[in-house]
């Protein structure tokens, strides 16, 4: 079953010093942080604040061909997490046939900004976070989710680059 989820901001991790984006269920209270890297959280920081560069960057490129091809997002998902990596593919809709695209869950999302399309997260990944929180090795642990989960929205986007 898939979730329909909203990019609730970027953080950085306070342990790690990675960008994290954090994902918030758009009708319910779960939360899905993803750790990205520090280009990828750019990408998508610029679309967040609306920053227009002077030529397309990669996601907008990707934007520009899709529309060029008369393609449509019909939506993203995060479909599972293995070893430690998130998985997700876009849905694209060409000409009435629907196509498949592996994805890192960072590109699908800066696509998804751009594009205005819905994410979702199947629950077995959500389950699958929440359920490796107790590992030590884990950064995701409930002191951290704890944090996320009550942050304020004015400190959520604040990304420095």
């Amino acid at each position: 079953m898939e979730i329909e989820m909203k990019i609730r901001g970027l953080m950085m991790d306070p342990i790690t010093n990675m960008p994290i984006v954090i994902l918030k269920e758009a009708s319910g209270s779960g939360i899905l942080p993803i750790w990205v890297g520090v280009y990828e959280a750019n990408a998508i920081a610029l679309e967040i604040e609306k920053v227009v560069t002077p030529r397309p960057m990669t996601h907008d490129l990707l934007k520009n061909v899709l529309v060029g091809l008369d393609a449509a997002v019909r939506k993203i998902v995060v479909t599972c997490i293995k070893d430690d990596t998130f998985y997700a593919i876009i849905w694209l809709e060409r000409n009435g046939t629907l196509v498949s695209i592996d994805s890192r869950p960072s590109d699908a999302l800066a696509l998804a900004l751009r594009i205005d399309c819905p994410i979702y997260v199947e629950d077995e990944v959500l389950k699958s976070s929440k359920s490796q929180q107790g590992s030590p090795d884990r950064i995701k642990d409930e002191e951290l989710r704890r944090l996320l989960e009550n942050l304020p929205d004015e400190d959520m986007g604040r990304y420095k680059m």
